[in-house]
């Protein structure tokens, strides 16, 4: 199958990358930073999602993963509106098999800082709008929103000891997930189903779940 991921230079979108191209898949990766895969059934585009102008044409992808993403004054444009710009040009045609998102357990809690929060809780909703458009051609979108991930955008609260001690008493499985969970989740959700569609999946170790019911003894 020929796939199309978002942010594939670093962290989750790599990780997705590495996934498909392992189980043999034809991958297109776009990012606004240069290539940091080599292989044989890799592209590479060096593109802004934010340009639609600009956006190359290709033959339908049977997959369309929407990774790309940032947390700074471009939240809007880029992880919203350029995976709108993206879903639009290269997912809703009758060869499509699934569309995913990688939202965010923020757009669930809408703890974060608040042009994100609303950035991703717009990928979620979005999702449920793809997922009913492309339903008739037997196609399935879902959104897949992490807490934690073990990425380089992360570090600076992975290497503060207090605030990862903050966070953990708030993570119930102590732990945050791997890019390469991430990536298996994806394949999963992409290849595997064919069911599951329109719905916003929310992983993250339970840290939002994390309720403390208080009662007398």
């Amino acid at each position: 199958m020929r796939i199309l991921i978002t942010g594939t230079s670093s962290g989750i979108g790599k990780a997705i990358a590495e996934k498909f191209l392992k189980e043999g898949h034809d991958v297109i990766g776009f990012d606004i930073k240069p290539a940091s895969i080599t292989h044989s059934k890799y592209t590479h585009i060096c593109m802004d999602i934010r340009d639609k102008a600009d956006f190359p044409e290709f033959a339908p992808f049977d997959i369309v993963i929407n990774n790309a993403g940032v947390q700074n004054s471009d939240d809007i444009d880029v992880n919203l509106k350029g995976t709108i710009s993206i879903t639009e040009k290269y997912a809703i045609h009758p060869d499509i098999r699934s569309v995913l998102m990688i939202g965010s357990s923020s757009g669930h809690t809408g703890s974060e800082f608040p042009d994100y929060a609303a950035s991703k809780g717009g990928v979620l909703a979005y999702a449920k709008n793809i997922a009913l458009r492309i339903a008739k051609y037997g196609a399935t979108c879902n959104s897949l929103d992490f807490g934690g991930v073990a990425t380089e955008l992360n570090r600076p609260v992975m290497d503060d000891e207090k605030l990862w001690n903050q966070i953990m008493e708030q993570t119930p499985l102590k732990r945050w997930m791997g890019v390469d969970e991430a990536a298996d989740w994806a394949y999963f959700m992409t290849v595997t189903n064919r069911f599951c569609t329109g719905q916003n999946i929310l992983i993250d170790g339970l840290e939002a779940g994390n309720a403390h019911f208080v009662w007398p003894e």
